[in-house]
C-alpha cells in the first residue's frame, strides 16, 4: 500500500485547508482511512477517521465540529477538511489505512502510511 498525502500549507487562524490523501496498491475500500498529526515536540495523535464499511466517522474533541474526513472510494482518496483552523493545528499530518473497521472502544491502528504534509497556522 502506497499513501501520498498533499494539501498541507500555511493558513491564517480561522481560515480553512483541505487535505488530501491518495492510496494505491491494495483495494481501497477494504481499509479504514485515518489521520493522525504530530505536534513539534509532542507525541503522535489520532485525529480523525473514517470507516470501509458504512464511512462512519470518529474524530478527536479538539477537532471535532471544525474538520471533516471523506473518502471517495472512486478515486481512491480520503479527504481532511479543516476549518477554523486554530495555532493548535500546526503539525505534521499523516494518513494512514487500518485494515479493520472502526469498532466503539477501540483504538485506530495505522497498518500502512504516508509521508506527512505540514500544516501551518499563523496566530
Amino acid at each position: 500500500v502506497q499513501l501520498q498525502a498533499s494539501g498541507g500549507g500555511m493558513a491564517e487562524a480561522g481560515k480553512s485547508l483541505r487535505l488530501t490523501c491518495t492510496f494505491s496498491g491494495r483495494t481501497f475500500g477494504s481499509y479504514s482511512m485515518v489521520w493522525f498529526r504530530q505536534a513539534p515536540g509532542k507525541d503522535r495523535e489520532f485525529v480523525a477517521a473514517i470507516n470501509w464499511s458504512d464511512d462512519s466517522t470518529r474524530y478527536a474533541d479538539s477537532v471535532k465540529g471544525r474538520f471533516t474526513i471523506s473518502r471517495d472510494n472512486d478515486k481512491d482518496t480520503v479527504y481532511l477538511q479543516m476549518d477554523n483552523l486554530n495555532s493548535d493545528d500546526t503539525a505534521v499530518y499523516f494518513c494512514a489505512a487500518d485494515s479493520r473497521r472502526l469498532a466503539p472502544g477501540r483504538s485506530v491502528r495505522g497498518d500502512h502510511w504516508g509521508r506527512g504534509t505540514l500544516v501551518t497556522v499563523s496566530s
